[in-house]
């Protein structure tokens, strides 16, 4: 494989596969969330806006799976259990602080091509028809 070609069948496959599961916007505010320290269920479900406690137990077994969250229980009663990002959890706060600080600085001028899109739309145009009109 040639550096930075991507063998589509099988590259692709395995980045769908990978983004379907970090992608979600529970997977990412969790994992934001646990960036800052471990944290107990309860207090990630308080932390987390409109998330619910069984969308927050799913978000959280996935996360384990994959090698991105530990869970630990300590034998106190009750049990204490407590979430925290593993190394290649904390290698993906990385990319999403990344992300999320492009979203931020490129904001602006996504907003004004939605504007210009959305205005030409309203006129019964899509892009292509206008590019093609004026060529």
């Amino acid at each position: 494989m040639i550096p930075g070609h991507i063998r589509v069948t099988t590259d692709c496959r395995t980045v769908t596969e990978i983004l379907s599961r970090i992608g979600d916007k529970w997977s990412v505010q969790t994992v934001v969330q646990l960036g800052s320290g471990p944290k107990r269920f309860n207090e990630l479900r308080r932390q987390i806006d409109g998330i619910s406690q069984r969308m927050l137990t799913l978000t959280l077994r996935g996360l384990e799976r994959d090698g991105l969250v530990n869970r630990t229980v300590f034998p106190t009663v009750p049990p204490r259990v407590e979430y925290r990002l593993t190394d290649l959890g904390c290698s993906l706060l990385k990319t999403v602080r990344g992300l999320a600080e492009w979203a931020i600085e490129n904001r602006p001028e996504i907003v004004a091509a939605r504007q210009r899109f959305d205005g030409t739309a309203s006129n019964g145009h899509t892009g292509d028809e206008r590019r093609s009109a004026s060529l």
